[in-house]
């Protein structure tokens, strides 16, 4: 049986993440991969350019290699998935071998913005969550693993994150067959997107 490939999005921290792994660990055989391992590389650039970049402009994927990619993976075939550093914002040598399994699940910001990804998938699903709890779970994010400052991450969040998001993920929403909340028991979130999922597989629903 091919791969049956999932797309979740929702705006950066609406708890999309969250709800792909845990769908990841109710799912037999399922795969995960972030959209945010696929952004271009920025060798030709100083770090301090790179810090500069708005990585909220959807520009900024390589989306020949996506598109490629989750193809490939849907057909049944093995890829090399890149790996990006965002402590040094660009693309490493390294790649990780992922081999097709029974789900596949593909979650990024972006994950509905393309439309040969959006053909791609049997079911789409938008995580909603309202703009302050998207930013304190920025905060709390950003801070801990990503060494930032409270006050740097609200001064990116105002400058591209919310502009960026009312742009090009917002409207994306319109795209996916079902919307999460991403402030529910995440439980309950769980259940529903995986009763869902097994449904529209049995269904013949989708790829």
């Amino acid at each position: 049986m091919r791969p049956y490939a999932i797309g979740i999005t929702g705006p950066s921290g609406s708890g999309k993440t969250e709800l792909a792994v845990r769908v990841q660990a109710e799912l037999e055989d399922a795969t995960l991969l972030s959209l945010d391992s696929y952004y271009l590389s920025q060798d030709h650039l100083s770090l301090e350019e790179r810090e500069l970049l708005n990585f909220d402009d959807p520009k900024m994927l390589d989306w020949p290699l996506v598109v490629e990619q989750i193809s490939r993976l849907v057909s049944g075939a093995a890829i090399d998935h890149p790996i990006y550093s965002f402590e040094k914002h660009t693309r490493v040598a390294e790649t990780i071998r992922v081999e097709p399994s029974r789900w596949l699940i593909i979650e990024g910001i972006f994950a509905l913005h393309h439309a040969e990804l959006r053909e791609l998938y049997g079911a789409k699903f938008y995580v909603t969550a309202p703009d302050e709890v998207c930013l304190e779970r920025r905060i709390e994010r950003d801070v801990v693993s990503r060494g930032r400052t409270r006050e740097s991450v609200v001064r990116q969040y105002d400058a591209t994150v919310r502009p960026s998001a009312e742009l090009h993920i917002l409207p994306t929403e319109r795209f996916a067959d079902m919307t999460v909340s991403g402030v529910q028991p995440i439980d309950h979130s769980v259940s529903t997107t995986v009763a869902f999922l097994k449904s529209a597989r049995a269904a013949g629903r989708g790829k």
